[in-house]
């Protein structure tokens, strides 16, 4: 059967406990390079068959507008030897990666080490600065406004933690939370006021349907902070930020984490956010129980993407595993990460018909 509903409509629906046509049928992640070079070797035709061919829902619409560093720092190739690349990237972050896009970079410098290189970088996120806003924004403006799609604005590679660790990596940044607690409230309260500012605006002259932070705060075995950093460096930020968003009219408000979330999944909702994601099934994660613990919560992801690497049958155990799930009516099923090169085409192409008939999406 044809759908009935919009992108926008079903989403906002969904995240709101309204009767939907379907189940959103959302791609999160895609291949990684070395996979999508293999797929290209076993047949893939094009570089986007992989997302173009199955008719995923849309990811709706960005505004355009920069939540983040202001003006970013300039791409600077530092070094280079037969296998890595060294550089610094957008965010004065000094990294060295292999060539072969293999594996995750090695971060070697931040740019915020203490309080005085902080008050040099915290220049970077000043609200009022012109170029945060597209130039043709008036435009982007009249299309937000008469769009069907689901306008969204993030704060990657941001969140209350996230920040200040995006800046100083994660070493530092939690041993601040320890030893120089100002230090992370100055970071905190500056996103905060910063984000504040820049939904107003956007709320004032378009809508906002959606907010996405991004945190990446647990390891398998849990969280990385205790119950009561949480509470103290990211609940009365979140509840700030996601509190003015939801009086603007973003009914969704998400938080991409990895890792272990059953301990962090009550403190992001007492926090303000409507849903979670990937929610790993090799990190340990139970979403079936976490359903039925939080009757708010909507969660996202959470199909094992291992399954690929063996064979039909594992396959469509997996999607057996995660029916009863969707059955719920408060989740979203997506790949849990992007495809490691151990997934065949042939492999990628049979479980995303099989995640597709799930949902009820037609064609």
């Amino acid at each position: 059967m044809p759908d009935s509903m919009t992108h926008r409509e079903r989403m906002i629906a969904f995240f709101t406990g309204e009767p939907v046509d379907r189940v959103p049928f959302l791609c999160q992640w895609g291949p990684w390079e070395e996979t999508h070079r293999r797929w290209k070797r076993e047949g893939m035709k094009s570089d986007d068959d992989w997302y173009a061919m199955f008719g995923f829902d849309s990811g709706g619409m960005g505004t355009g507008v920069n939540f983040g560093l202001c003006p970013a720092f300039e791409r600077e190739q530092i070094g280079e030897d037969d296998e890595h690349i060294t550089f610094r990237d957008e965010q004065g972050v000094l990294q060295r990666t292999r060539k072969d896009g293999t594996s995750m970079s090695e971060w070697l410098d931040y740019p915020v080490k203490d309080r005085a290189t902080w008050e040099q970088h915290k220049r970077r996120f000043d609200p009022d600065s012109p170029e945060r806003f597209p130039a043709d924004w008036d435009t982007r403006v009249e299309k937000l406004r008469d769009s069907e799609g689901l306008v969204g604005v993030g704060f990657y590679p941001y969140g209350f933690f996230a920040g200040a660790r995006t800046m100083m990596g994660a070493e530092a940044s939690m041993v601040a939370m320890a030893e120089d607690p100002d230090l992370i409230e100055d970071i905190n309260t500056t996103l905060c006021d910063l984000w504040c500012t820049l939904i107003e605006r956007i709320a004032h002259e378009t809508h906002i349907d959606a907010v996405h932070a991004w945190e990446d705060m647990a390891f398998k075995s849990g969280s990385l902070i205790s119950p009561d950093m949480f509470r103290r460096y990211l609940t009365p930020y979140y509840q700030k930020v996601m509190g003015l968003a939801e009086q603007r009219g973003a009914k969704i408000r998400l938080v991409d984490s990895d890792g272990h979330m059953h301990a962090l999944t009550p403190l992001f909702l007492d926090a303000g956010l409507t849903g979670i994601f990937p929610y790993e099934v090799q990190a340990g994660n139970d979403v079936a129980r976490l359903l039925k613990s939080y009757p708010n919560l909507h969660a996202l992801g959470h199909i094992d993407k291992r399954a690929m690497a063996r064979d039909r049958a594992a396959m469509d155990a997996e999607i057996e595993r995660i029916r009863p799930i969707v059955d719920t009516g408060r989740f979203i099923p997506h790949m849990d990460h992007g495809i490691p090169p151990d997934v065949s085409w042939e492999n990628y192409e049979y479980m995303v018909w099989r995640w597709k008939e799930l949902v009820g999406k037609a064609g």
